[in-house]
């Protein structure tokens, strides 16, 4: 059970409403192989909306991707060039670590391990 602990980290991609499928194949291109989209509502400000004259939809998803240490700057970086706050999606991306981890497709664990031999 130690091989799985702390090898993996979990990707939030905060967007607006619509860019999901983007990240998704961003990230899919780049090494993941799956993730889990829930509807979220933004707290935009409105003096920020007029002193920048940007517009904060309220309306975000956020894309939770579990995925392998070691791919984690590629993805991170893919998906901002594709959905970051350059972008339409306005992106906001962000990892974190993951201490313990159950419920890995022993599939994708004994595949992973013979790309890497």
């Amino acid at each position: 059970m130690d091989n799985l602990n702390q090898q993996y980290e979990a990707i939030f991609c905060i967007v607006n409403y619509g860019f999901t499928d983007i990240v998704m194949e961003t990230a899919k291109q780049n090494g993941a192989r799956g993730g889990t989209i829930i509807n979220a509502r933004g707290t935009g400000n409105a003096e920020t909306e007029k002193f920048y004259g940007i517009v904060i939809s309220p309306d975000k998803e956020i894309v939770m991707i579990i995925i392998e240490k070691e791919n984690r700057d590629q993805i991170l970086h893919a998906i901002y060039e594709a959905a970051g706050l350059e972008s339409l999606g306005q992106g906001i991306i962000f990892s974190l670590p993951i201490s313990h981890v159950l419920g890995i497709n022993k599939e994708i664990q004994s595949e992973t391990t013979t790309e890497g031999d």
